[in-house]
């Protein structure tokens, strides 16, 4: 008999175009963002190295070089341009659901694959926020002299001031890009922070709302302001954390500030994302839908390191040691420079 999942029913195809047409109700703002790029031309690169789950892939350096004289009697002396390796990983996710057909039965009929298709993409939709979380605090934790240029360097902390200034105010935004990128700072173009720190600056009123107006005529606030010039994501699943000071506890919220193309993405499939299987003796009768994806969040220049994981854990993401500036993987090694890296965060109290 037909069900919500029925195994014998069920069209892979057709129920993924319900997943990737349906839009997406929650918040989750970094993943939707110019933030990501797009970067399915390597696709192909993990069917040809190591398992299909890891691959090395270039980062060609621009050229350099002082120019010399041209005046009809000085040698010209020919500069090289350095090519640095990145390690990217395969992030393998899959997840199961299960329905009885007593569910269909007292519904009257109702047609269930719609909504479900909307819900396995907001799923799926968590999950990939939940990676993109984890590898930027494996990021914001790798070791080592060079590493830590980057770390240092792109992280800008105030939540430890005793003098009042632990907040996110009118010039934190651009001091943190200044920071990171100097006279490159331009290559921001999005914060993404908690609603406790975008309520902050709305009520310093430094924070307006894009709006828009729908087919009611009802005007309304979107979830993405502007600061600075940069446009600003709110989703309460930045990072929050309680810190104990004394007596009294505060909480310490990171801000994420990203240029478009920071994180290079790539969908590499999995051979089967969507099947069902039907138990007809359990519960008077349960259709399984099994869900599977393969994908990965490169940040751009920063490399994954361990080529022995086959998919890692949020807990390994979230691991510093694996993590390394792309490099010229020569027995001197020179480092991708981190300045050309738009990625940064700021700490604050709110």
């Amino acid at each position: 008999m037909p069900g919500i999942f029925d195994s014998k029913n069920f069209n892979a195809e057709v129920f993924g175009a319900y997943v990737d047409k349906t839009p997406n109700l929650n918040r989750n703002e970094l993943i939707k963002s110019r933030a990501i790029k797009s970067r399915q031309d390597i696709a192909g690169s993990f069917t040809d190295q190591v398992g299909g789950n890891y691959a090395v892939i270039p980062i060609y350096g621009r050229i350099s070089g002082a120019a010399q004289n041209y005046n009809g009697s000085t040698n010209i002396t020919a500069n090289t341009t350095k090519t640095y390796t990145q390690g990217r990983i395969v992030v393998g996710r899959a997840a199961a659901w299960v329905e009885k057909d007593f569910s269909y039965d007292i519904t009257g009929g109702v047609d269930f694959l719609e909504q479900v298709g909307a819900q396995v993409g907001e799923y799926w939709d968590d999950v990939d926020q939940l990676t993109l979380l984890s590898t930027l605090k494996g990021i914001f934790s790798m070791t080592g002299t060079k590493n830590l240029e980057f770390v240092d360097g792109h992280t800008y902390d105030i939540s430890a001031n005793a003098d009042g200034s632990n907040t996110f105010d009118a010039t934190t935004l651009n001091t943190a890009m200044q920071k990171a990128l100097g006279d490159n700072k331009a290559k921001f173009s999005l914060a993404i922070m908690h609603s406790a720190v975008a309520t902050n600056l709305e009520n310093l009123q430094l924070l307006e709302y894009l709006k828009y107006t729908d087919k009611d005529g009802i005007t309304r606030n979107l979830t993405i302001g502007t600061l600075n010039g940069r446009t600003v994501l709110v989703d309460d699943s930045m990072p929050a954390e309680a810190v104990e000071e004394g007596d009294s506890t505060y909480t310490k919220y990171t801000t994420y500030v990203l240029g478009d193309g920071a994180i290079e993405y790539t969908n590499c499939g999995a051979k089967v994302p969507y099947e069902t299987d039907r138990d007809p003796k359990v519960n008077g009768g349960q259709d399984t839908l099994y869900s599977r994806q393969r994908k990965i969040f490169s940040p751009y220049g920063i490399s994954w390191t361990d080529s022995t994981i086959i998919s890692p854990t949020d807990v390994q993401l979230e691991t510093g040691s694996k993590w390394s500036l792309a490099n010229s993987n020569e027995s001197t090694k020179e480092y991708f420079p981190h300045k050309a890296i738009p990625i940064a965060r700021v700490i604050t109290r709110g």
